[in-house]
């Protein structure tokens, strides 16, 4: 797969403090790709050597196979975690001073700006102050002027901070829309349910190191750990005393006659072993693997790699 943005081996540091040791990332073209991390981990560091606000110490970036370069950031669209509006300026024409100075003229930036507010709702408020825009309204105006000029490329931190769910939909499905028609995102959040949903590849920073990448669904299965669900009817006990020596039994729940129950499988049994020792004794309506979500992964990782002995 063709990446739009390969970071090689980048080192940065700000008054004896190193904010990114050695961190390599490749961004696939035509996805939407996590970069992850707790608060201080090191990815506004990132961010903001990618959008060409300050420069790596060493390693290099490459955009579209080139050495990043100036004119690159007029293919790239970010939406910094900051927000930042002129609060005495009319909605619109704040957003048409913004677009303009994206390289757009006039009459082609107001059309667009247009149908973007008839499609976020904010129609009503072109000729209003921007200081009357409530917070998620004015992430909204700031989310339009960002994906207005069609960057190849969009960055977008906490992009979901302050919305309602309506909203958060809103701009998923936007970001999605975004990605179908080939624009390549950088989402950097904290909302691992985000992530699942809409990332199809990550890179997990902590204390200025990548420790994890790779696509999600991949990273997924690698942190498996034989961990079942089993739904049935019938004697508990007689569940508890059909396991084996090849099952540990994790908890269980009872809801009417319905139970479930959750059995790790060590010694790389399979699922079948399972069933053939339960099935003479209950009768059994559901087993499924229950896969760790990206939340889970995230903690674990993030905890490894912040004990004392790693630090």
């Amino acid at each position: 797969m063709e990446n739009i943005l390969a970071v090689k081996n980048i080192t940065k540091e700000y008054a004896k403090h190193k904010a990114l040791d050695g961190v390599s990332i490749e961004v696939p073209k035509g996805s939407v790709f996590g970069l992850l991390g707790p608060n201080g981990a090191g990815k506004t560091s990132l961010i903001r050597i990618i959008n060409q606000i300050t420069a790596p110490d060493t390693g290099e970036v490459l955009f579209n196979g080139e050495k990043l370069k100036p004119e690159h950031v007029e293919q790239i669209g970010y939406l910094p975690e900051e927000r930042g509006l002129y609060k005495k300026m009319e909605v619109g024409e704040q957003a048409m001073y913004l677009a303009q100075l994206k390289g757009m003229d006039k009459r082609e930036a107001k059309e667009k700006l247009k149908a973007w507010f008839k499609k976020f709702e904010l129609s009503t408020w072109w000729n209003k102050k921007v200081e009357e825009l409530s917070k998620g309204m004015a992430q909204k105006v700031q989310f339009i002027v960002t994906v207005l000029h069609e960057p190849k490329l969009l960055i977008l931190d906490e992009p979901f901070s302050g919305f309602d769910p309506i909203n958060t939909n809103l701009v998923k499905a936007e970001i999605l829309r975004l990605k179908e028609e080939g624009t390549t995102i950088i989402l950097s959040t904290h909302n691992m349910g985000s992530v699942e949903e809409i990332c199809e590849h990550i890179a997990l920073i902590n204390r200025s190191k990548k420790i994890l990448g790779g696509s999600v669904k991949q990273i997924q299965q690698d942190f498996k750990e034989g961990v079942f669900e089993v739904s049935f009817r019938g004697n508990l006990i007689a569940f508890t005393n059909a396991l084996w020596t090849g099952c540990e039994l994790i908890n269980t729940k009872e809801e009417g006659e319905l139970k479930t129950a959750k059995v790790k499988l060590i010694n790389h049994q399979s699922p079948n072993e399972l069933l053939k020792a339960i099935v003479p004794h209950v009768e059994v309506h559901g087993l499924q693997e229950l896969v760790p979500s990206m939340n889970d992964i995230f903690i674990k990782q993030v905890q490894e790699t912040s004990t004392p002995e790693n630090s």
